[in-house]
Order: C-alpha cells, then sequence, then structure tokens
C-alpha cells in the first residue's frame, strides 16, 4: 500500500524528493526500497492524537529547501498520477493560492443533517434549512484524505492546511478510499490482486 502513492508521486514528474516521514522501521524500509527519503519522526508527534498539520511542519523544520510541498496520506492507494499534477495547477501564481486540498462531493446534501437526542428522536441539524428544497442548498464538499498541497510561508505562519487561500480539487470518487476497518483494508486489496482462472 505504501509503494502505490510513492510510485504515484513519482509518475507525476512534479517532485525534486519524496520523502516519508515514520517512525517505524519497516514502514521506513519499505519507503527506501521505493525511492523515497525517510523523516525520522520524534515521539512527540507519532502518537494517536499526533495531527497531520504537525508532521509536515517537521518535515519542514528538517528541510529548508522545500518552498512547496504536497502530502499524500499514505492511505491514498488509489490515487492517480493525474490527479496530483491537475491539483497542483490550481495553485496558480503566487497569488492565487496557497492551499489545494482533494475534495469529494457529499451524496446527500449536509444541511439535511439530523441528529439523536438522548432518547433517540430526530431533528433537524439546521433547522433554518427545513423546507427548502435541494436545488437551494448550498454546494458543499468535504476534505477527504488523499492529498495537501501547500506554500511553505503560508503553512508556517497558518498551521493549518484550511488557510485563508485554500481551494478544492474533487477527486474522481473512485480513487477516494478510507481504510478504518479490516474489511476497509480487504476491498481495497482485493483490487490489486487476482485470482487465477
Amino acid at each position: 500500500m505504501l509503494a502505490r502513492p510513492i510510485m504515484a508521486a513519482r509518475a507525476t514528474e512534479l517532485f525534486d524528493q519524496i520523502y516519508v516521514s515514520t517512525e517505524d522501521a519497516e514502514i521506513a524500509k519499505i519507503a527506501k526500497q521505493y525511492g523515497a527519503e525517510v523523516i525520522e519522526r520524534p515521539p512527540q508527534i507519532a502518537e494517536d492524537r499526533s495531527t497531520v498539520v504537525q508532521v509536515c511542519l517537521h518535515a519542514l523544520e528538517m528541510h529548508p529547501e522545500i518552498d512547496l510541498m504536497c502530502c499524500i496520506y499514505a492511505t491514498a492507494v488509489l490515487l492517480e498520477p493525474e490527479t496530483i499534477a491537475a491539483a497542483y495547477k490550481l495553485l496558480g501564481g503566487e497569488r492565487e493560492a496557497d492551499f489545494v486540498m482533494g475534495v469529494s462531493e457529499y451524496e446527500y446534501p449536509p444541511v439535511q443533517a439530523l441528529k439523536a437526542d438522548d432518547n433517540g428522536y430526530l431533528s433537524y441539524m439546521w433547522p433554518e434549512w427545513r423546507g427548502i428544497q435541494s436545488q437551494f442548498h448550498p454546494h458543499l464538499v468535504v476534505s477527504n484524505g488523499t492529498f495537501y498541497w501547500a506554500r511553505r510561508q503560508a503553512l508556517l505562519q497558518e498551521k493549518t492546511f484550511y488557510g485563508h487561500r485554500l481551494k478544492g480539487f474533487t477527486v474522481p470518487s473512485e480513487q477516494v478510499t478510507d481504510i478504518d476497518t479490516q474489511e476497509d483494508y480487504k476491498k481495497i486489496i482485493s483490487r490489486f490482486t487476482t485470482t487465477p482462472t
């Protein structure tokens, strides 16, 4: 799985160097095997509550020569090089965007969300949208955990990928995956393995 995002990044021919941040020896070995350099992640940002931003800020600290970075999640195993490259173009010139993130459309309008009370009764999360037809709902997207492009100075200053000059790139749904459960993992693995006939 780790090899696929590394190979996708390399295939774009956009990167001077590809780094993998990890505290795990096995992951480091695989990263090197596929041509990435390893950034040894300190224990304080290798915990369950550590954030991607902390990891990326550490990478920038270790490599002050980086002016522009793309953080690609190790779980973005379906991401294609063309998608990474197309998102890069959204950055435009220095005055256009500081951040670009991979986003997805919602299957159902989020403003229709319902919340349950302690007794299990449902009510609108946002009652002001009750009775308003879907064609009048705002167009909303969500970060899908595939990648973030960021300019160094903007990330150092804002310490978030949700900065002031943020653009979203809609990633094709077949390239988006979440690997939270064993079932998710099996589903992804099955896409890359074939059964002999």
